[in-house]
């Protein structure tokens, strides 16, 4: 049951996401140009997942250090799953053009995003752990 709401957490970030990515595409890129709109969506997203974070990870009910660990990789596994799966089946990008997400050019943000999305359920759901 745990994961079963973590994965709902984690469609919510998805979600976010992409409002974001449209955020991005539609006002800042044509405001700010393409790296500066990479940064300033990669933040967004970054405050996105921590507060959703913050605000609905205590109540997964998650026990302990290690479960909420476990969130971080189950949400980073479907993150990159579908990051993939999505640039590869659905819009047709190359394994080349798919990688260079995963650097800093241009602006982007994308790997401390993920970085962030590993650590954001320890960080948010600490708190309510039982104490021993």
């Amino acid at each position: 049951m745990l994961y079963l709401r973590a994965t709902a957490v984690w469609l919510l970030i998805l979600l976010l996401a992409i409002l974001n990515g449209g955020f991005r595409e539609s006002v800042l890129s044509p405001q700010f140009g393409d790296p500066s709109a990479q940064f300033i969506s990669g933040m967004l997203l970054i405050g996105c997942v921590l507060a959703l974070s913050y605000l609905l990870v205590p109540r997964l009910g998650a026990q302990s250090q290690r479960q909420l660990m476990g969130i971080g990789v189950f949400w980073l596994a479907l993150t990159l799953m579908f990051e993939f799966g999505f640039g590869l089946l659905v819009q047709g990008k190359s394994w080349q053009e798919l990688v260079v997400a995963y650097t800093f050019h241009n602006g982007n943000m994308w790997p401390i995003v993920l970085l962030v999305t590993l650590l954001a359920p320890f960080l948010g759901g600490r708190r309510s752990l039982p104490r021993s």
